[in-house]
């Protein structure tokens, strides 16, 4: 039984991992040929693509009422998005910052997660807690089509032209088939992390925060180091920025319309503090000398690997 379900979880990775990987080369390419700066199409085409899978695991577990799962998933993605996948970047390359708009789209980030402790205070994520939240998210957008209007204002030459649009449609169908890809590849990662969890007494909660929030932040991963190694820093900046948002403000939004999510304790006193240290931390170094310094990321991944640590000390 371990064999077969270790396989499946396998394959439900290279599932996810494969159509993200379309899903986002796609989304870059459509984007590209509209003219879209990279800072934007980190912050909202990349960042849509690469959390389609948090987003499709937390909203089909909200649907089979396995909502720890939801909102581990969530949480735990944010977590590992900021803990090990920007920390590792950091730790590969130092990242210059630009203060301005990095701050601003950290603090929808922060806004999110502020907003998301504050609701559930009450140990429950209800509809009109997720409405609050979907709005930070609206906002956030509003916000990104601001900042491309004021960039393509002046700009009308930036304007693609009709030989720019040419394979346009094969981009939309591995858009789309990288999407399916996402969808059941997530259905399967699941129903092997509730096995997985049933079998050796793990709670679903920290099958959400490790196993699946790592599978499910593997294209954040692979597209902010492809994209640190070709030197396109602003593009994963962007994207683990909108990653964040998406997370918390439109998963959890989302996911709390198909039922009000229940909060346990441990999300309470420990991930969602977790959450906020190591996004408020992200902030601070990114704004103090306008750049990621290599021992800033190992201190950010030092802080994630501790805190994954305490899960299974203190709570398994």
């Amino acid at each position: 039984m371990f064999l077969s379900t270790a396989i499946l979880f396998a394959a439900s990775l290279l599932l996810i991992t494969k159509g993200a990987d379309w899903f986002i080369e796609s989304a870059v390419s459509i984007s590209e040929k509209s003219g879209i700066p990279k800072i934007i199409i980190g912050a909202t085409i990349v960042s849509f693509a690469t959390t389609a899978p948090e987003f499709a695991i937390s909203a089909i577990a909200a649907y089979m009422n396995h909502t720890e799962m939801t909102i581990g998933n969530a949480v735990g993605s944010a977590i590992c998005n900021t803990g090990l996948v920007l920390g590792s970047i950091i730790i590969i390359k130092a990242i210059p910052v630009h203060p301005d708009t990095f701050l601003r789209k950290g603090a929808f980030m922060l806004l999110s997660g502020a907003v998301l402790i504050l609701a559930t205070l009450d140990g429950m994520l209800s509809r009109f807690d997720g409405m609050l939240l979907f709005l930070i998210f609206i906002g956030f957008l509003y916000y990104n089509y601001r900042l491309q209007n004021a960039i393509f204002s002046d700009k009308p030459n930036l304007k693609p032209d009709r030989s720019q649009m040419v394979g346009l449609k094969k981009n939309i169908a591995f858009f789309v088939l990288g999407a399916l890809c996402v969808v059941i590849g997530s259905r399967i990662l699941i129903d092997t992390g509730i096995t997985i969890a049933r079998t050796y007494g793990v709670s679903e909660m920290i099958i959400g925060l490790t196993l699946l929030a790592l599978g499910a932040a593997l294209p954040e991963l692979i597209t902010a180091i492809s994209a640190t190694m070709k030197g396109h820093q602003d593009l994963s900046i962007g994207n683990i920025l909108g990653a964040n948002t998406m997370d918390i403000a439109l998963i959890l939004g989302v996911s709390s319309q198909i039922r009000p999510l229940p909060i346990i304790p441990q999300s309470i006193n420990y991930d969602f503090p977790v959450m906020m240290f190591i996004m408020v931390i992200l902030i601070l170094f990114g704004i103090t000398k306008k750049r990621f310094e290599r021992w800033e990321g190992a201190v950010i991944l030092c802080s994630y690997l501790a805190y994954v640590a305490g899960l299974f000390l203190w709570y398994n």
